[in-house]
């Protein structure tokens, strides 16, 4: 069964050009394209797509609001926002809205195909090099005490070793990584991932990585 994906961009090069790549890749198929964040939504709900590749700047009704509305629910789809990266100042509004991760729109077409198998699936986009960059880049102010104090108490139901795990993933390491690092087996880093899921209200691992930075467990290097 192949996996259905929304493409939504308000630049109709970018849209021929990944409706032309994902029509010839067998286990993917294009459900529908959108021009903004409000017919995005319309179409969520319509087509029940697999996967929204969420540009973030769009007239009308921009990408952080559309993943706003599109990521909960139920049935969600899992959404990406599409970034420059560089100059982009709203990636990490947009993790925060629900975004399961994102792509840069540089980055080799392979590579999108695969984030859009690895997101459909369930994971997050967690690439050390790309995500860690962006989710340091917007939590580099630090945070008011008041607001760390407030934070914190999110930690308050997790152990001492999810803890531990917590502080891995914000690193960006991987499942093998963090057992590794904590000479436990895949399937125990597995379980600490979704206890911690669980207990942290969290959608994802990005927004573990999130929690991981707000609450200080995670300093910017």
């Amino acid at each position: 069964m192949s996996i259905k994906v929304l493409l939504v961009d308000d630049q109709p090069l970018m849209l021929v050009g990944l409706r032309m790549v994902i029509g010839e890749t067998p286990d993917l198929e294009v459900a529908g394209t959108a021009a903004d964040g409000r017919e995005a939504v319309r179409l969520a709900r319509e087509l029940r797509p697999d996967v929204v590749l969420m540009d973030i700047r769009m007239p009308g009704m921009d990408g952080i609001a559309a993943t706003g509305v599109v990521a909960y629910g139920p049935d969600a789809p899992r959404v990406a926002v599409l970034t420059t990266f560089d100059d982009d100042e709203y990636v990490y509004a947009a993790l925060k809205a629900g975004a399961s991760g994102f792509l840069v729109k540089n980055m080799a077409l392979d590579d999108i195909l695969a984030a859009i198998r690895v997101i459909a699936a369930g994971d997050a986009l967690l690439a050390p090099g790309v995500t860690r960059r962006v989710i340091e880049r917007f939590t580099a102010r630090p945070a008011p005490s008041a607001a760390v104090a407030v934070a914190a108490r999110r930690l308050a139901p997790i152990t001492g070793r999810e803890r531990e795990v917590l502080v891995l993933i914000g690193r960006g390491l991987t499942n093998a990584e963090i057992a590794e690092r904590l000479a436990i087996t895949g399937t125990t880093v597995k379980t600490y991932v979704t206890r911690l899921l669980a207990k942290l209200d969290a959608r994802d691992r990005v927004q573990l990585v999130i929690i991981a930075y707000e609450t200080g467990l995670v300093a910017v290097s």
